[in-house]
């Protein structure tokens, strides 16, 4: 029924920035919560950041001070603006929509940082 597409991951050095989108397509109850996790080599998957509809928004405090999440209700889309990137945040992203009882996740995408 839903699907989210993520795009933007790269190599970059640390102390760099990326910008990672995803676009929610199909019939998305207004009310939800959208958001970003991670997956580092070796480790489990966490929360990075999550914004819910009304506006509520939720970091990690490893990211907390350079990430930026945001999204377009219209458009069904989040954001994850990542500035002062370091090596530890190199890990798959993965998007995820949220509403009632439901979970959907894109298919991840992968952001390494360089030293």
């Amino acid at each position: 029924q839903v699907q989210l597409v993520e795009s933007g991951g790269g190599l970059v050095q640390a102390g760099g920035s990326l910008r990672l989108s995803c676009a929610a397509s199909g019939n998305i109850f207004r009310a939800n919560t959208m958001g970003w996790y991670r997956q580092a080599p070796g480790k489990q998957r966490e929360l990075v950041a999550t914004m819910a509809s009304f506006g509520d928004r939720n970091y990690a405090d490893s990211v907390k001070g350079r990430f930026t999440i945001s999204r377009d209700n219209a458009k069904n889309t989040v954001f994850l603006q990542m500035n002062s990137l370091k090596p530890e945040d190199t890990a798959v992203y993965y998007c995820k929509l949220t509403y009632g009882y439901n979970d959907y996740w894109g298919q991840g995408t992968q952001v390494t940082v360089s030293s």
